[in-house]
């Protein structure tokens, strides 16, 4: 791209129309932020670690009830969670479709023996298997996905788990999605960053599609030295509490309870709901 297709945008898209992600899984890009996710300055990309201990233990005490258990985290990351379940007597399955997040958490898992497997794959089209008593899916990550793509999910996640078994879900708020795309216009620049390891320039453009009920992001990464300009698309779906309710029982699930955070403390970080659903037994 050049300078003059920024100004010669359409200035309004329709969703997932000019990318589906922004590149979680081209390797530079997934190297620069896997730091992000090991970052404690931060929780950005992943919590600190901190908070992951007290979700986890939530998790493994309130949800598991302290038994073994076999677990899917869908969108694993670095295996932050999964590694931990493992250390507290879990069997652990990560899907993630960003290489360098999938190549740390295997190295860690071989470096302490964990009993955790790891598959870089897009969860949309990934097999989950079967036999497991929680799938998972952390952090927002639901919510990236179009209406008919997060109920393949939801289905997939269902079929996975043996009867009994719980879905943890932890998504947006219908209200953080929309406030996401109503925020104004941004820029900044970089020595280096996430987008590029070279100076550059980040144009930021949000818009929020009132009738989709999604949050378009739009970012124009302007290279400091040749001036060429790489475009990246996010589109963020947003859904109602009653709506989280309805595709879970559309897919089969039962007993959906939602929660203000997934940890004991009580405090939840804002605009993320938790959502605990069962398989029928």
């Amino acid at each position: 791209m050049k300078m003059i297709d920024i100004i010669r945008r359409q200035p309004n898209p329709q969703p997932w129309s000019e990318g589906e992600k922004i590149p979680w899984n081209d390797p530079a890009f997934s190297e620069r932020m896997l730091k992000e996710h090991l970052s404690q300055a931060h929780d950005a990309a992943s919590r600190r670690s901190e908070t992951i201990d007290a979700q986890v233990e939530w998790i493994h005490q309130v949800v598991l009830k302290g038994r073994p258990s076999r677990i899917l985290d869908l969108g694993c990351g670095p295996g932050l969670y999964a590694s931990r379940l493992a250390d507290l007597g879990h069997s652990c399955t990560g899907i993630d479709f960003s290489p360098a997040s999938i190549a740390y958490a295997k190295k860690q898992a071989n470096a302490r023996n964990l009993h955790c497997q790891y598959f870089e794959a897009d969860i949309r089209s990934a097999d989950y298997g079967s036999g497991y008593d929680l799938v998972m899916s952390i952090f927002g990550e639901f919510n990236v996905f179009r209406p008919e793509d997060a109920r393949k999910i939801l289905a997939k996640s269902f079929a996975a788990l043996e009867p009994g078994g719980y879905l943890l879900l932890e998504p947006h708020t219908f209200e953080i999605v929309r406030e996401l795309g109503n925020q104004p216009r941004s820029w900044h620049t970089e020595e280096s960053g996430l987008f590029s390891d070279k100076p550059y320039i980040c144009l930021q453009e949000n818009i929020w599609a009132e009738e989709a009920r999604v949050a378009i992001q739009r970012y124009y990464i302007v290279d400091d030295t040749s001036g060429e300009v790489t475009s990246h698309s996010s589109s963020t779906q947003a859904h109602t509490d009653e709506e989280y309710r309805s595709l879970l029982a559309e897919c089969g699930f039962a007993e959906v309870t939602i929660l203000g955070s997934i940890s004991s403390s009580g405090n939840g970080f804002a605009g993320l709901l938790g959502i605990l659903a069962r398989k029928p037994a």
